[in-house]
């Protein structure tokens, strides 16, 4: 019997030719300035802004761009026009056909493109979708932050920031952030042959943790369910498994262990969670002062396999208790600054009997199920506080106005005021770890959240996801004494030199250089002003604790030119889609000028 044909309405309706297209234009322009300014390609200037490349088939792409911080590109969508090798020019705003006419400018080998224009299609798709659902800056500023989310366009460095390579277009209308569905999540019972858990004091027994989460009916549930095949639900840990995990990874890869008894699933609980940006994390909607949950996704998005390493997991509350430590001892960071620290505060892990036992089999498959708790933001807030991810200070609505805008319309401060609150709110604390404690985390827009007042003034900082992103100095400092063996073992360590990255890398070039031209454009205040005012709160910092002038000399911030990190290269020249024993890292090709070094002129090519 022939397949029944598919219903028009099983087209989603964003996929039409205008916001198709109105997506694609856009993700252009940011392909070439990303690519320029991880220097994959090099403009040949045409005069004033206007630029040009010459793609493989001798044809140019002209486009006009402006010059900025850290010798980055922005630019305009409209602005790209195609002229052929006959002379002849028109509008273009296609990003396949210049991966199809640029390969070899860029350098891509035939495997690697085959897989970019699939992340491509999975990112302009999204894309496309946040367009066709996107509110204006004023409703958005009034949305929690869980919902906030699910408004989010994704990194602005990376070009293909949704790839998420594994999932289907039904598996991305359920489970995407731009989807904004409330799901509820099941559970397994996994074997304590398997399983570990670790929490912080608080949490040390499992039971703590699953009385807080988990009501007594579905506790008593889980345990009958156990009961009924004739196992001992003393013998067993509890955790939340993704749907699609589950039916894709845990099912058959754990397969004997599920034949075994060794794994059990076990209904859902009855509380709605929203994913977050990084969409493997679910916030609890139904009960908000409940852990926020993270979980393994085995997709390749951005540039890694969304798994949960083990070690790293088992450590996060080891973590948690160490960095939690150092702030409750310190006056500057617990009383001053107030920065809420978001702890990783109990975890599961289970081994997989066969791939644990193999050294070098790719990452992806150590990775595969355990899950995290971690402390909610809400309950963190005082009275009439409001969070945010520093992320969505970047966003743009249909009309082009800046989320950044309406917050500082809404708070009644002039710009460069409400621009030095900000500073004030994030770079404190993050400075504070560097300088005293030797130790960073990545507080890039996903990872640092921004805590406001009742009049959208930024007024603190919180910081999320420890277990993947806090990095300690090489070259020990005293302070590090008071790090137990556990962490010591699991903390990633860079040399000085390096460290500054994080704050570099994550912070001021991975989001500050968007920050900026917004800032310019919209609120009046010029690019050279924005660095000015960050780099007066850097040294307004460094003045308030002359003690620790050999570390502001050690972790330098303010060098003349630093390394430039790239992302894009990675997945395009250096990791492709190859499988790994490793994690990969981002590369590192060149150096920019710093446009914090005192005497810099921060903007233009600076070559």
């Amino acid at each position: 019997m022939p397949n029944a044909p598919l219903a028009a309405a099983a087209v989603p309706p964003e996929l039409n030719p205008q916001s198709w297209a109105r997506a694609a234009r856009r993700l252009l322009a940011k392909m070439l300035g990303e690519f320029a300014y991880e220097e994959i390609l090099t403009p040949e200037p045409e005069g004033g802004e206007a630029y040009a490349v010459t793609l493989d088939d001798g044809a140019r792409l002209r486009f006009r761009a402006r010059r900025a911080a850290y010798g980055s590109w922005r630019v305009e969508p409209d602005s790209p026009s195609l002229r052929e090798a006959d002379g002849t020019e028109r509008p273009f705003g296609d990003p396949f056909a210049f991966l199809a006419r640029a390969r070899r400018l860029l350098g891509l080998d035939g495997d690697t493109l085959g897989h970019v224009v699939r992340e491509l299609n999975s990112t302009l798709a999204a894309d496309a979708r946040l367009d066709h659902t996107a509110l204006s800056t004023a409703e958005l500023a009034d949305l929690p932050y869980a919902e906030l989310e699910g408004h989010q366009t994704g990194h602005p460095w990376l070009v293909l920031n949704k790839g998420r390579l594994g999932l289907s277009a039904a598996d991305t209308a359920r489970w995407a952030p731009e989807a904004r569905v409330p799901v509820r999540l099941p559970w397994l019972a996994v074997s304590d042959e398997l399983a570990a858990y670790r929490g912080v004091e608080q949490l040390a027994d499992p039971e703590r943790l699953y009385t807080h989460e988990l009501d007594a009916t579905t506790l008593d549930a889980f345990a009958d369910a156990l009961r009924a095949r004739g196992l001992d639900p003393r013998r067993y840990l509890y955790l939340p498994v993704h749907p699609w995990q589950w039916d894709e990874i845990v099912l058959p890869l754990f397969a004997p262990s599920v034949a075994a008894g060794h794994i059990v699933p076990l209904p859902e609980d009855p509380d709605a969670r929203l994913p977050q940006q990084s969409v493997r994390t679910f916030l609890n909607t139904s009960r908000p002062e409940r852990h926020t949950v993270k979980l393994p996704l085995s997709i390749l998005n951005t540039l890694v396999w969304r798994g949960l390493p083990t070690e790293r997991t088992l450590a996060a509350p080891a973590v948690t208790a160490w960095v939690h430590a150092l702030r409750d001892a310190d006056p500057f960071l617990r009383d001053e600054c107030r920065v809420i620290l978001l702890g990783e505060v109990a975890s599961v892990t289970v081994r997989h009997p066969v791939y644990d036992e193999l050294p070098d089999v790719p990452y992806q498959y150590k990775e595969l199920l355990g899950a995290i708790w971690r402390e909610p933001l809400e309950r963190s807030l005082d009275p009439g506080e409001r969070a945010r991810t520093l992320a969505s200070l970047l966003h743009t609505d249909a009309d082009g106005r800046a989320f950044a805008a309406e917050l500082v319309e809404r708070s009644g401060l002039a710009p460069e005021v409400w621009l030095r609150r900000l500073f004030a709110a994030l770079l404190p604390p993050l400075l504070h770890f560097l300088y005293r404690y030797g130790t960073v985390f990545s507080p890039h827009g996903e990872n640092a959240i921004v805590v406001f007042d009742e009049s959208d003034v930024p007024v603190r900082l919180a910081v999320k996801d420890f277990v993947d992103d806090v990095n300690v100095s090489a070259q020990p400092v005293p302070e590090h004494a008071s790090m137990p063996d556990d962490v010591r073992e699991v903390l990633l360590t860079e040399e000085p030199g390096f460290l500054t990255q994080f704050i570099h890398s994550g912070l001021f070039v991975g989001v500050f250089r968007y920050l900026a031209p917004l800032y310019e454009d919209q609120l009046g205040v010029p690019e050279g002003e924005f660095w000015t005012l960050l780099r007066e709160e850097i040294d307004r910092h460094q003045a308030r604790f002359p003690e620790l002038k050999d570390r502001f000399e050690l972790f330098d911030l303010l060098t003349p030119r630093i390394e430039r990190l790239c992302l894009n290269r990675n997945r395009l020249h250096l990791d492709g889609y190859r499988d790994r024993p490793e994690r990969p890292h981002a590369a590192v090709h060149g150096t920019v000028p710093n446009p914090l070094h005192p005497g810099s002129r921060p903007l233009g090519p600076q070559a």
